[in-house]
């Protein structure tokens, strides 16, 4: 009885705030007074200040309101907006219309209020708009009835966010595992079921209430920083991705290697024991392209040394000579670095001297307790925070480090009191670890020119992408528990442009004893998401490489085929940075009239070919999986499989669902199994082509180039591959036809193999109108240059052609 009067006490106390709050927000209601257009942007003046509507993109309008007498802090999210385009305002009696392309605001005069259309499509309005009270600023708008959200950056909900109250504050949550509602990323940004997204240019502290206290109210609130908030408008999921990361910036073409596969443990003591790990993995042939460092690079204990930011040279006596060793194997050193700077640290006074960190209230250097020890922070915002921080990195960068881990970037302990040049610590607290990706990536860059930054981090902000940020997922739960949500995670922040979040493989956190099967589960599942990185406490190795024979082989296999996939899989990089299109995608974008896909949340397309369902339980034989419509196979066995809805699926402990949508054409590397990136050859191609009736047309692009040079696209140093397929009641044709550019390492000619599932009979096959041999034996086939092999067992026609760059055509007859 008690906590039935409580629930309900509380439920009529928050109808008598919201109904307070609403009074006194439409009391400081502004009026309209005049307006001016100019540049593409709508400056309206009110009663309280002036309000600014203008177009950053195609489909995409930014509205800040600058009241009289409230602090304002830059944006964090945009791109300086390059519009070329004209807009119009057509005003009426008591409205003004404010047109861009695909998208149109429509503003009340009095009181001020927006809504937002595409065409005659009511997308998303205001319903008060923007409130400001002295600690407390935001914004409200009308949720309709069906519409589902997703977004705000990784949580473990659902894909649905609706229905949700949420901190937006970056903090880690160590050990998660089924359900978490705040973590190291938190995004003010939504993705509506509308076809519209919302993102509140705020870096601040606050909260984003998804109908949870008002079921019909989307309501962001934040205790200051900047009054804005940008409407993207879209005919599909993918048109939206690509309007929003035109404005918030494109993820830059990572280096090939980084789709290689990683040795990282918390952490290796020694330089012996970092060679050791090495060596281990080349003595049993299991591929590896990097190495991580995490702190005892620095100190040999975990507390006490942070800050030091240079090689304890008592563990690692020569690091200069270990790291040009690992780059003659093909493996690449990257470092861990922190912001956090001990009092016991080398560098402590250095920092403190050069003006580089963070003040208190007195404008003395701001000192506090963590776990690590005492210590400061870095002001990344401030140039002299800046200068002193990349004085320690240069050195190291001269030495041949590869890539940077930036660790406990929220700020993992970000005192309130902690002022910045920026603002406050909690006025800029969410874009700590943004601007120091920033700081990263264009020092790094500019220092060299010619070799693409990779830059891991685990906190970042609304664009963060644009500065090569890869986030990983957090110290995640080393069980089941922490494997379920990781797609989850991945396809939330990949609709928010941060397409290359990853989980630590194997889990991170925790785990007493060695669980064998959902270490090769989650090692399974990697190969399908973005970075291939294994990490873990050091309790229970998280390579393979010190595991059982068994789990040694599976692992093996499933890194080979990582490695098989680097033409595709960089072909998917290619596309991000062209479009923003995430690598890992939800199964909705197969069917978007289908609201209900929305929610499946453990089954996900890797590109347009995929469809993987990791399996995340223990014991399992078969799996359900759903199937969009059409015509799919088993990756492993071609088995087909013709209708759409839920299917019973077997596993063994080798093998995972992973499916092939009919039509797609697969590129692989056509070379055995390499140990490192470097031994890429992309003379020999094998393209797996999925023929099937009821794709009648299909097409796919391959993106080639050096694999390391910053700025090939833009440079037209690149190569473009267009495969094409047409089936009909004559038979098979196959393109092959050539784009892009010259590189260096692009080869004379290439060998293609081209491998067609579920071929029709064929009776001949013509390469460009003449007739080829076809062999009856695979290791003649093998030999040969061209010509043609039927495989019975597999079902699998090959085709080999040598291939110099000409339109080309094979045609598979069934006459």
């Amino acid at each position: 009885m008690f906590n039935t009067f409580v629930a309900n006490y509380q439920r009529v106390l928050v109808f008598i705030i919201s109904i307070l709050m609403a009074f006194a927000i439409s009391v400081q209601a502004a009026d309209y007074q005049s307006h001016q257009l100019q540049n593409n942007q709508l400056t309206i003046v009110t009663s309280q200040g002036k309000v600014s509507i203008s177009a950053v993109v195609e489909g995409a309008l930014e509205v800040h309101y600058q009241h009289d007498n409230v602090k304002q802090l830059p944006s964090y999210s945009l791109l300086p907006a390059k519009t070329h385009f004209k807009t119009r305002v057509v005003e009426r009696s008591e409205t003004l219309q404010f047109i861009a392309p695909n998208i149109r605001a429509v503003i009340e005069k009095s009181p001020l209020r927006m809504a937002f259309y595409q065409n005659e499509k009511l997308l998303v309005e205001e319903e008060i708009g923007y409130f400001n009270f002295p600690s407390l600023m935001g914004f409200r708008f009308k949720l309709q009835a069906q519409e589902k959200l997703l977004g705000t950056g990784e949580r473990v909900l659902g894909m649905d966010r609706r229905g949700h109250r949420l901190p937006l504050y970056n903090k880690a949550h160590y050990g998660y595992q089924t359900h978490s509602e705040q973590m190291n990323i938190s995004l003010p940004a939504v993705m509506s079921s509308n076809k519209y997204m919302l993102l509140f240019d705020n870096p601040a502290k606050g909260w984003i209430d998804l109908g949870k206290t008002e079921k019909d109210i989307l309501q962001f609130e934040a205790i200051g920083g900047r009054s804005s908030y940008v409407v993207f408008a879209g005919n599909s999921y993918p048109q939206l991705i690509d309007t929003y990361t035109q404005a918030t910036g494109r993820q830059p073409l990572p280096p090939r290697w980084v789709f290689g596969n990683f040795a990282s443990r918390f952490g290796y003591h020694t330089e012996s024991e970092a060679r050791g790990v090495i060596t281990r993995f080349r003595e049993l042939s299991i591929p590896v392209d990097s190495i991580i460092f995490d702190l005892f690079w620095f100190g040999k204990d975990i507390q006490g040394h942070m800050g030091n930011l240079d090689w304890d040279r008592q563990a690692f006596a020569n690091p200069e000579q270990m790291i040009q060793d690992f780059k003659q194997q093909g493996v690449k050193t990257v470092l861990i670095t922190e912001p956090f700077i001990l009092t016991s640290s080398k560098n402590w006074l250095s920092s403190v001297r050069a003006n580089a960190l963070a003040k208190n209230l007195a404008g003395k250097p701001k000192i506090f307790n963590f776990y690590f020890g005492e210590t400061g922070l870095v002001d990344v915002f401030s140039q002299s925070g800046q200068d002193w921080f990349w004085s320690k990195y240069q050195p190291l960068l001269d030495q041949g480090i590869a890539g940077w881990w930036g660790d406990l970037g929220e700020p993992e302990v970000h005192p309130h009191d902690t002022i910045h040049q920026a603002g406050t610590a909690d006025e800029i607290h969410n874009a700590y670890g943004h601007q120091w990706a920033k700081m990263v990536y264009e020092r790094t860059l500019a220092a060299k020119p010619n070799q693409r930054p990779f830059i891991l981090m685990r906190s970042g902000f609304n664009g963060s992408q644009r500065y090569g940020m890869m986030p990983w997922t957090g110290d995640v739960s080393r069980s089941w528990g922490g494997l379920k949500p990781q797609p989850e995670l991945t396809m939330q922040m990949g609709l928010l442009g941060l397409a290359y979040t990853h989980s630590d493989l194997g889990g991170f956190a925790g785990g007493e004893t060695f669980d064998k099967e959902m270490y090769i589960r989650w090692l399974q599942y990697g190969v399908f998401q973005p970075l291939y990185r294994p990490h873990a406490q050091e309790a229970i190795a998280p390579e393979p490489v010190f595991h059982d024979p068994q789990t040694q082989d599976i692992i093996r296999g499933y890194i080979n085929l990582r490695y098989k996939l680097l033409p595709y899989n960089y072909s998917l990089a290619y596309q991000n940075s062209m479009s923003g299109m995430p690598l890992m995608r939800p199964l909705f974008f197969q069917n978007e009239a289908n609201s209900s896909l929305i929610a499946i949340k453990d089954s996900f397309m890797w590109g347009d070919a995929f469809l993987v369902s990791p399996v995340t339980e223990p014991g399992v034989t078969t799996q359900a999986l759903y199937l969009p419509g059409g015509v799919w196979f088993d990756f492993w066995t071609d088995k087909k499989f013709t209708e759409s809805g839920v299917h019973s699926v077997p596993v063994s402990l080798r093998t995972i669902p992973v499916m092939v949508k009919a039509g797609s054409f697969v590129p692989m590397l056509g070379q055995k199994a390499i140990q490192t990136t470097d031994d890429y050859n992309p003379k020999q191609l094998t393209v797996h082509y999925y023929a099937d009736p009821s794709v009648a047309e299909s097409s796919y692009q391959m993106f080639d180039d050096d694999g390391q040079t910053p700025n090939t696209i833009e440079n037209k140093q690149y190569e473009l591959i267009d495969f094409t397929a047409k089936q009909d009641g004559e038979g098979l044709i196959l393109g092959i036809d050539p784009k892009g550019y010259q590189y260096t390492g692009k080869p004379e000619a290439r060998s293609i193999r081209l491998a067609i599932h579920n071929p029709i009979p064929a009776k001949r096959i013509l390469i460009d109108g003449t007739k080829t041999r076809v062999y009856q034996a695979g290791r003649d086939f093998e030999q040969a240059l061209e010509g043609a092999y039927y495989d019975a067992k597999a079902n699998i026609l090959n085709v080999k052609v040598a291939w110099r760059y000409q339109p080309l055509r094979v045609f598979v007859s069934r006459y």
